[in-house]
């Protein structure tokens, strides 16, 4: 038990300690925090583990490659290169006198002749992520087809009831007998986002799931497979509700279109939120240590922190099977749902 807390203290404060004010200087929590939440062009683990990710440019139609590492020098301050500069987690393009070109519009910062394709600490993340999941469940889709009849062991043992779980209790009880064309897809986003959300709070990790664009697409792609796989009563149902009067069609239908737009709107809302404050909440508690620069507030701050990090690893199971499982409803809704509408007879406004 000693040393499990050791281990815990240790994992939970490498993050921390690595951001921690050289002697003399003044230690910034907000910045630290932002640095950890944000996405960035370098993966720093810990001071003297640095990862420089590749930046990828396209200006103007001319494909530029280069390391990260030529935007910082000796003191890992941002430096310009070859007319780029590096600043607040964003590359701009400089003129002649060394100064960032502004362009006028909504955003001054959008240059739309700079495409930015480099390999951030999120992108670098995410495919290391999907490399774990292709790698694990190859091996267990292996094992099954050498040797379809055996009983599962190792890997193959931990990962079965969650598939069953998923299969009988979310897909099933949620879409119905046409459940079997979600399953990949349902698998695939509950892993996807589990895999990640356990990342993330590992030393050093990127906050992906986190990043609201990432699960912007995640709810967009949930936003697609509702529509394109919905039937004519889930259209029925919008744009003829049963049972309403044919007056308040003009409010109804408008408020049922929102309602489209509003569920995946949620999905990307949630998970992003729920992720990020559990961030900042483990961080903000390890900033109190210096913030007090006190070693009396330290256990009472670890303590803390090691509650939030069990919690946390509860709220990464838990937040993969809720997108999971709202995603399954929606399908469900879609492609069920609207056909017992129907067959009851209110699709066209009869009774049986």
């Amino acid at each position: 038990m000693k040393r499990l807390f050791v281990l815990l203290f240790s994992f939970l404060t490498l993050n921390a300690f690595a951001e921690a004010p050289a002697e003399g200087g003044e230690f910034e929590p907000g910045a630290m925090i932002t640095h950890h939440i944000a996405d960035d062009y370098i993966w720093h683990f810990a001071d003297g583990a640095v990862v420089y990710l590749p930046v990828i440019l396209v200006d103007n139609g001319e494909f530029k490659v280069f390391s990260s590492h030529n935007f910082y020098n000796e003191d890992h301050e941002t430096v310009p290169y070859d007319g780029y500069a590096l600043d607040h987690g964003r590359i701009y393009k400089l003129d002649a006198n060394g100064e960032p070109i502004v362009h006028e519009g909504f955003a001054s910062w959008f240059d739309p002749s700079l495409i930015d394709l480099s390999i951030t600490k999120n992108v670098a993340s995410m495919l290391l992520s999907v490399v774990l999941l292709l790698v694990i469940f190859s091996v267990i889709a292996g094992r099954y087809k050498s040797n379809p009849k055996a009983a599962p062991s190792g890997i193959q043992s931990f990962f079965e009831p969650i598939v069953v779980f998923i299969r009988d209790e979310i897909a099933k009880a949620n879409i119905g007998p046409k459940y079997q064309r979600y399953m990949p897809y349902l698998l695939t986003v509950f892993f996807f986002i589990w895999f990640n959300n356990l990342l993330g709070l590992m030393p050093g990790g990127a906050n992906l799931t986190g990043n609201i664009a990432v699960t912007m697409v995640l709810a967009l792609l949930t936003l697609f497979i509702t529509l394109f796989s919905s039937n004519k009563g889930y259209w029925k149902h919008i744009f003829a509700t049963p049972g309403v009067p044919a007056w308040l069609a003009p409010i109804m239908i408008p408020v049922e279109l929102m309602g489209i737009i509003t569920k995946p709107i949620s999905l990307m809302i949630r998970l992003f939120a729920n992720i990020t404050a559990g961030h900042i909440i483990i961080l903000s508690l390890f900033s109190l240590i210096f913030i007090f620069e006190s070693l009396a507030v330290s256990p009472l701050s670890v303590a803390f922190s090691i509650f939030m990090m069990f919690l946390e690893l509860f709220v990464a199971l838990l937040q993969a099977y809720i997108f999971t499982l709202l995603s399954a409803m929606y399908f469900g809704g879609a492609v069920e749902e609207h056909d017992h509408v129907d067959d009851m007879g209110f699709g066209d406004g009869t009774h049986h």
